[in-house]
């Protein structure tokens, strides 16, 4: 696996992308080679980025000069003349183990299925975030926030964007700062639904969704996510 460095190695493990030909940790995103093959035309080839809000574009390379790029798994798999199109996760492959393996069976969609399938939705159906932290800047005490509902993610969403919160600023509880802080033990459980001492999986963390994303917020975390969800739309 050739790489370069980037903050997009934080997207998947190392072990994860040790078989996977043409990969490149770019600024954010992850790139790996893929293709979509026609019985006519033979191997499309291009290059999926990956981006932790679970978006996918492909940069094609089919022939030397196609202009094409920043396509969509499924429009990819169209331009490449493939005649049964439709069902990209089984058709667009990354070359694992120099073998040409369908995307769906591979690690580089589960940011994509976190974000368009539901996969971190708990039994209820309803998407599942974990319980954060943050530190009073006043007393140095750490409380909790539970998220989970819209409103309690926007309590959390407004209280991380304040320089110097407080505990006299946390609506959701009546808390100040003479309270006791959670003991370690209490801190590991996190509410998440595959395990309770869970640091953080598929099931648990969020990289944006219409629940603890805010339309009327302008910080750029907001700004970005529904400027892209207008992006997938066109």
């Amino acid at each position: 696996m050739a790489a370069a460095n980037g903050s997009g190695a934080a997207l998947f493990s190392e072990e994860e992308l040790r078989e996977v030909s043409g990969v490149r940790l770019g600024d954010g995103f992850v790139e790996v080679m893929c293709g979509c093959t026609s019985r006519r035309y033979g191997d499309a080839v291009g290059r999926l980025l990956i981006y932790p809000s679970g978006d996918l574009a492909i940069n094609c390379d089919c022939t030397p000069g196609c202009g094409e790029d920043k396509l969509t798994p499924s429009a990819f798999e169209k331009h490449s003349g493939r005649e049964t199109a439709g069902k990209w996760r089984n058709t667009v492959w990354a070359m694992v183990e120099g073998e040409k393996v369908p995307l769906g069976k591979t690690v580089l969609l589960k940011y994509y299925n976190l974000s368009h399938n539901g996969s971190n939705k708990g039994r209820s159906g309803r998407l599942s975030h974990r319980d954060e932290f943050i530190r009073c800047t006043r007393c140095d005490k750490e409380r909790r926030f539970k998220l989970r509902t819209k409103e309690e993610c926007r309590v959390y969403h407004d209280a991380l964007a304040k320089l110097n919160w407080t505990c006299a600023d946390l609506t959701t509880d009546r808390m100040s700062c003479d309270d006791d802080e959670e003991r370690g033990s209490r801190k590991v459980l996190k509410g998440c639904s595959r395990a309770a001492s869970c640091t953080g999986c598929m099931k648990c963390v969020c990289f944006g969704c219409t629940m603890c994303r805010f339309t009327d917020c302008a910080c750029q975390t907001c700004v970005d996510f529904y400027s892209n969800s207008r992006s997938r739309m066109i």
